[in-house]
């Protein structure tokens, strides 16, 4: 028999017991689907990472205070850090932050153990620039703002304050009025819930002591290694080693790092669903061989060998597992689209794991086909013309 013999033939095979194919091609497409749901929304989440980092950049260090190695009491970075960090010569732009010792409610009426983990920072001026931050509403701190009662407030702060732009908040002892909110700072989390004001603002009216906490820096791509290297001797001479650096973008990697594990868990998952459907598909090819005796019986009888009765029964089950899984690959791409759309990610389904998917198909055909089309092979056409 030529090939298109074999396929006319097991197609013929399935659509003489629809309902029973269509089960067991719904348990194969599951657990393709679910495999394939998987690698399409862990590459999605992926392409968006490394989109947010392409925009974003990946050249920003955060210089802060670590610990004293012989005192209890935190370390501090110098008030001329950031300026000392500005004359590194790869640095292309430096910001600051620094904390201070007050808490920002939406009234004077909430008691004061209540403040909802909201920092209040001073700031620079040029935060938004050098951490890639975004003002979603209203306006960033300007030269005339930054001296007086005025305060940005981070996306999750300004959530759980329900502060809208002209609304005056109750920040230390003074009412400060909200002139903006952030969007999400992807490189700069620790942003999202905070209160900023303004470096002068924050000295004059809540007792800032001037040290800064965070130093935020950007340096050229090809140097930030070189850059990261010197950054605690720089900001810090009298003790770098109560210095902290750190590289935000590899926080955000590590968490990507993170998720992949959990890609690995979800796809062993998919593997065991794809394994009972496997043993759907033998069941019923078993099942098949058994009641169609008289079938095998007739066709040995007219001169059918037995390499075409194997042939036959492959052919079925390599046919039902192909149709089971090119319904899981378009169902899971259609998953993996309808999640990113709603994260709003670019959809990527890697072209390797859709072959990969139908691949295994096969292999769970031709596995789970063996056994069935040997067993009706063997059966001999006057033994199998004589059962009921």
């Amino acid at each position: 028999m030529s090939f298109s013999d074999l396929l006319r033939l097991g197609a013929a095979g399935l659509r003489s017991r629809p309902s029973r194919a269509v089960l067991a091609a719904l348990g194969i497409a599951i657990g393709i689907a679910a495999m394939t749901a998987v690698v399409g929304v862990s590459a999605s989440s992926r392409a968006e990472l490394h989109r947010t980092l392409d925009r974003l950049g990946t050249n920003l260090l955060t210089v802060g205070p670590g610990s004293k190695l012989f005192a209890d009491e935190p370390a501090t970075l110098p008030v001329e850090a950031p300026a000392m960090v500005g004359r590194i010569g790869p640095v292309t732009s430096v910001s600051a932050t620094g904390r201070v010792s007050a808490k920002v409610y939406r009234t004077d009426r909430i008691p004061a153990a209540q403040n909802g983990s909201i920092a209040v920072v001073a700031s620079y001026l040029d935060l938004p620039a050098t951490v890639g931050a975004v003002v979603a509403r209203g306006v960033w701190l300007n030269e005339a703002t930054a001296r007086y009662p005025a305060v940005v407030l981070g996306a999750v702060a300004a959530d759980r304050l329900g502060a809208v732009i002209g609304q005056p908040v109750w920040l230390g002892d003074t009412w400060f009025t909200v002139v903006g909110v952030l969007a999400p700072v992807p490189l700069a989390p620790e942003l999202d819930s905070s209160a900023l004001v303004g470096w002068p603002a924050a000295t004059a009216e809540l007792g800032f002591d001037g040290y800064p906490t965070t130093i935020y820096t950007r340096a050229d791509e090809d140097s930030v290694e070189a850059v990261a290297a010197v950054l605690a001797n720089t900001a810090n001479p009298a003790a770098p080693s109560e210095v902290e650096v750190s590289r935000p973008s590899d926080a955000l990697a590590a968490g990507r790092a993170a998720d992949d594990a959990f890609t690995g868990l979800l796809l062993g998952l998919g593997a065991v669903a794809l394994l009972v459907g496997g043993v759907g598909v033998a069941n019923t090819m078993v099942i098949s061989v058994l009641e169609r005796r008289g079938e095998i019986g007739l066709r040995r009888s007219l001169g059918a060998t037995r390499g075409q009765i194997r042939a036959q029964f492959l052919a079925e089950s390599l046919l039902l597992c192909g149709l089971g899984g090119v319904g899981g690959v378009l169902l899971g791409i259609g998953v993996t689209s309808a999640y990113a759309l709603t994260q709003g990610w670019p959809a990527v389904v890697p072209a390797w794991a859709s072959l990969g998917a139908l691949a295994a198909t096969l292999l769970i055909g031709a596995v789970a086909g063996l056994y069935p089309a040997v067993r009706a092979a063997r059966l001999a056409p006057t033994a199998a013309l004589a059962a009921p």
